[in-house]
């Protein structure tokens, strides 16, 4: 008696229970004959057969000799699989994020020094609104030309942005050590580190969701939190060496420290693969997502008001006449760096990433209008730096995981962070230079414009939510559709 089971795609399952051989030579050819066993001519066999694998009601047995997910499958991760979620390369993406952040937003955070040195000697002649610009436009093309990169990324080529904006930074920052006129460090602290920073920012925010799912928004949190370091490094670099050494070396010591920690993230970035195929440059449907475009006027909103402190912080505390001045600045970015770190946490743990985003958001709405307050007290303005920069890095570090949150092809994942960010490009390059026209007159005017602006943003991230959970429960997410 021999029993025998086999499962091969698109037949019947056998059952035999035979007296005969096992393989039988001399029975004629068939379309059969090509088995180890041979049950057309078979006239004493008992044969059962099972429905059909292909029956709707029924899940096929996997075959032990092709289990799922054996070797020569499609590649895990996007675009051929779920992401890993851990190991040495993926960990090394968050250390070559951490590194990129660390130059992008980081010089944004430290522009507050630049603007007041720039105010108090190299452009005494300009006002704080037009000095302003240099720093607006540098976050501005940082938010607005990953639209452009976003595609390149999309295609497969993270590591030739990264070599290129890494370049861009370090000689932007070089030319900047050179330039004693408006226009000058326009055009090299402006145009050029900024172009550089938006290859950087868009592969750093891109790379990770294809890298990470469960710890997503904790680790864009991690990466994120190197601005903040450079928020802190670059500043009291600047403020400690500049009086000894000059503008021109302290900006070029800058550029050395920023040649060296970009050397990290040319040598790890990786993508995970090449996307198949080819795909369109840029996808206009994804503009048509109403949840996705009301996050992107959200994220308009939040960029408006967010950077008006760590612009003028230093020059408020200075003309209300509270000592050390400076270091309020210092104070904001060293808030922000738990503050990319633990909503990230409960982002990923406990809740959505745009609930977290919604309630840091209003608390900081909050804390703009309470500002208004702080007239006198400096150990008042240091507890309000720590907090307002707690929630405001928050703001920062949960856009690309809410983004990744309500994406459903990570193929797409560099565009959608291309258009959310020119969107908060938009933002910045309204917001700074609205704050230095208004401050000079009214600091109260200036903040209750940040706080309205913040507003707006919290009550567009809730209206977003909404829209996001509307569009899950009827199948229509997109305007027309």
């Amino acid at each position: 008696m021999a029993f025998y089971k086999m499962d091969t795609p698109g037949q019947s399952t056998l059952s035999l229970d035979s007296k005969t051989p096992d393989w039988d030579s001399s029975a004629p050819p068939s379309r059969d004959s090509w088995r180890p066993f041979n049950t057309a001519h078979q006239a004493n066999s008992a044969t059962v057969l099972t429905v059909l694998p292909e029956s709707p009601r029924l899940t096929p047995q996997p075959s032990p000799r092709f289990p799922p997910g054996a070797p020569g499958g499609a590649p895990k991760g996007p675009p051929g699989g779920p992401p890993p979620d851990g190991g040495l390369t993926a960990w090394l993406q968050v250390l070559g994020g951490y590194f990129i952040f660390f130059n992008t937003w980081g010089l944004i955070n430290a522009f507050g020094v630049f603007q007041t040195y720039y105010s108090g000697e190299l452009l005494t002649n300009k006002s704080n609104s037009t000095i302003s610009w240099i720093g607006t436009f540098t976050s501005f093309l940082l938010c607005a030309s990953p639209i452009s990169w976003g595609p390149i990324f999309d295609m497969g080529s993270p590591r030739l942005l990264v070599l290129f904006g890494s370049f861009c930074v370090v000689f932007g920052l070089m030319i900047t050590s050179l330039c004693r006129e408006y226009w000058q460090l326009m055009i090299s602290q402006g145009v050029v580190v900024g172009l550089g920073g938006g290859c950087l920012f868009i592969t750093a925010t891109s790379i990770l969701p294809s890298y990470f799912s469960k710890k997503r928004a904790l680790v864009m949190g991690l990466s994120a939190s190197g601005s903040s370091l450079g928020g802190i490094v670059y500043p009291i670099l600047f403020h400690q060496i500049q009086p000894h050494v000059g503008f021109g070396w302290t900006v070029r010591v800058i550029g050395f420290i920023a040649l060296a920690t970009l050397a990290i993230p040319c040598a790890v970035i990786k993508p995970r693969a090449k996307p198949p195929g080819r795909r369109k440059i840029f996808d206009l449907s994804i503009v048509k997502e109403v949840p996705y475009s009301i996050f992107n006027l959200a994220t308009f909103f939040g960029f408006v008001g967010q950077y008006i402190p760590f612009f003028f912080i230093i020059q408020f505390a200075s003309e209300h006449g509270m000592s050390k001045p400076f270091y309020m600045l210092i104070f904001l970015n060293v808030g922000s760096i738990p503050g990319r770190i633990l909503p990230s946490l409960l982002a990923d743990k406990y809740f959505n990433p745009l609930h977290v985003l919604a309630t840091c958001t209003g608390c900081a709405t909050i804390l703009a209008f309470c500002w208004i307050a702080i007239t006198e007290s400096t150990a008042g303005l240091i507890v309000w730096c720590f907090l307002y920069g707690f929630c405001s890095g928050a703001f920062v570090s949960l856009q690309g995981a809410a983004v990744a949150s309500m994406t459903t092809n990570m193929a797409t994942i560099g565009t959608r962070f291309g258009i959310n960010m020119f969107c908060g490009a938009l933002g910045i390059l309204i917001g700074a230079p609205v704050g230095g026209a208004i401050f000079p007159y009214s600091w109260p005017g200036a903040q209750t414009f940040c706080g309205v602006t913040l507003g707006c943003s919290t009550v567009c991230i809730i209206a977003t939510w909404f829209a996001f959970e509307r569009s899950k429960s009827d199948g229509h997410s997109k305007l027309g559709g």
